[in-house]
């Protein structure tokens, strides 16, 4: 029996390959793997031993040729297929062992891997009589099968040349997106660029933000192309239960990429459900932007999706001492984001307070995680690295998707135009692009009302406007007054901008373009109240 061992990620080879050799297998093996084995003492005969010919093109062929795929691709039971192997002087291979070149973790012209997923597909395909091992965490379990039995079963292979094209499929997936340009990389330009002898670009070039809008000559369909392929990978054992208990759920990722959840670190608590990750994916995101565009200690609290308790401060512990008094009953058994390390202080208000389903923060000071476990045993305390902003949002209905850009603010305060008598002062204004800035992240209908960078008042999810300001109103129970409040939406009649002045608010933001506009204007200059039309809404649905 032969086996061809040909791998990037070299962990666990020698011990596969130490394995094989004791069961009586020949080695076959190329390029660095062949020189693992071979100074871990293992006989190794090298491909181009093989095939007679030598490596060329800095590496590009080394795998490509009849001695090599003849061996994997013939099919035992056809005699033709033999004849070929006797009458060429080709030896059966019957084990492929390939990972491929990292592509997604640094994507490039050169990390476009040919040869290995050239001999993935083959095996896969002559999977009847030859197996394919394309994941190290396969190593043992082929082993103890081979060890066991003296063979793979027909299942086993099936089930590994499944893997080897679920493997080359989200390997193409992730070329095709790099191409388009889709992922914020420089695609196809890239290929046209100088390189090192390593193969690395030579010339610095800017790469787009995720979120960014193409540049004028863009490709049309950068974003929206005619196909998009997502292959995703299961990550980690099932979760603690879907929404509900009867549902089963798992965390996956984009086949062959390395997202922020896999850094996460969990320090306490229960095993995660499907809601934890779900909301404190939505309360990160959120804690991360408000703190990058304020420049400070910022806290949220999410409640199913839609933040509860949102402030900022001079310091994290009155940040979140801030954001849960904005609606403390909300706040129980809730999600809470801080954008700083965890100090003493901030943990001595977060143990006074309401259970916390779920802590997320980029650290934790000493001791700090001892004291959140020790008087909340089932919160959740996680460790986390910042989040990684999308370029294309999908969301999946009946057999399909919806996609379009990933949620942005594109228009800044700079752009924004007070279109009422009264304007707003300095600290108006603050409160103003704060309350804008939650709006955002609140699931349409929204209203919410701020008041010294402090949210008083989130109106979530109603079907009229009116209804979401009436609940943000009365959650402020009088703490808005001097404040101001933002509407995600245009409001289409005055009653809106009307129930935000009784709430006692000075200054209403919303993105304006109503047939009415001039009724809602009219009504704030009536009430005294400056108003800010920002020329963009940001519905959540």
């Amino acid at each position: 029996m032969r086996a061809l061992l040909s791998v990037y990620d070299k962990d666990g080879i020698v011990d596969l390959a130490r394995g094989l050799h004791e069961l009586g297998w020949d080695l076959v093996s190329s390029g660095g793997t062949a020189r693992a084995l071979a100074d871990a003492g293992l006989p190794v005969v090298s491909v181009e031993e093989v095939t007679g010919s030598p490596e060329m093109l800095g590496h590009r062929v080394v795998t490509l040729h009849p001695k090599i795929h003849g061996g994997i691709l013939a099919d035992r039971d056809v005699p033709e297929h033999r004849a070929d192997l006797e009458r060429h002087g080709i030896e059966p291979i019957d084990l492929v062992v390939v990972n491929l070149y990292p592509f997604a973790s640094d994507p490039s012209v050169e990390l476009i891997d040919i040869g290995g997923p050239t001999m993935v597909r083959a095996a896969a395909k002559n999977h009847a009589h030859v197996g394919v091992v394309v994941d190290p965490a396969d190593y043992q379990v082929v082993l103890q099968e081979l060890r066991r039995d003296g063979s793979l079963s027909a299942a086993t292979r099936r089930r590994l040349a499944t893997k080897a094209f679920e493997r080359t499929s989200a390997y193409d997936a992730a070329i095709v997106e790099w191409l388009a340009g889709a992922a914020g990389g420089r695609g196809a330009q890239d290929a046209a660029e100088p390189r090192d002898a390593a193969g690395a670009a030579t010339t610095a070039g800017a790469v787009p933000a995720a979120g960014a809008v193409p540049a004028a000559g863009a490709a049309a369909d950068d974003l929206l192309p005619p196909r998009i392929d997502v292959a995703l990978e299961r990550v980690g054992d099932e979760l603690r239960y879907g929404e509900n208990p009867h549902q089963r759920a798992a965390r996956y990722r984009v086949a062959g990429t390395h997202g922020w959840w896999d850094d996460v670190v969990q320090h306490a608590g229960m095993a995660l459900s499907y809601l934890n990750l779900y909301d404190a994916d939505a309360a990160w995101t959120m804690v991360h932007d408000l703190a990058t565009w304020s420049g400070g200690p910022a806290a949220v609290i999410v409640k199913h999706a839609n933040p509860c308790g949102v402030a900022l401060a001079d310091d994290l512990a009155t940040a979140y001492q801030r954001a849960y008094e904005c609606d403390e009953r909300s706040a129980f058994g809730g999600i809470v984001a801080l954008s700083e390390p965890v100090d003493a202080a901030t943990a001595q208000r977060m143990v006074a307070a309401a259970q916390a389903d779920v802590v997320i923060a980029p650290g934790y000071a000493d001791g700090v995680v001892d004291a959140l476990r020790a008087r909340r045993k089932n919160t959740r305390v996680l460790q986390a690295p910042p989040p990684q902003p999308e370029r294309r949002h999908l969301r999946q209905i009946g057999g399909g998707f919806l996609v379009q850009d990933a949620h942005r603010f594109d228009a800044g305060r700079d752009q924004w135009r007070v279109v009422t008598k009264a304007v707003p002062t300095e600290a108006q204004w603050r409160d103003a692009e704060l309350a804008w800035r939650v709006c955002g992240h609140v699931k349409s209908n929204a209203i919410v009302l701020v008041r010294g960078l402090q949210a008083v008042g989130i109106g979530a999810g109603q079907q009229n406007r009116v209804e979401a300001g009436e609940i943000a109103a009365k959650k402020a129970a009088g703490r808005a007054a001097g404040g101001a409040c933002a509407s995600d939406a245009f409001y289409p009649f005055p009653d809106g901008v009307e129930a935000a002045a009784d709430a006692g608010v000075a200054v209403v933001v919303q993105p304006g373009g109503s047939v009415r506009d001039d009724a809602v204007i009219a009504a704030a200059d009536e009430r005294g109240i400056a108003m800010v039309f920002t020329g963009e809404r940001h519905f959540l649905h």
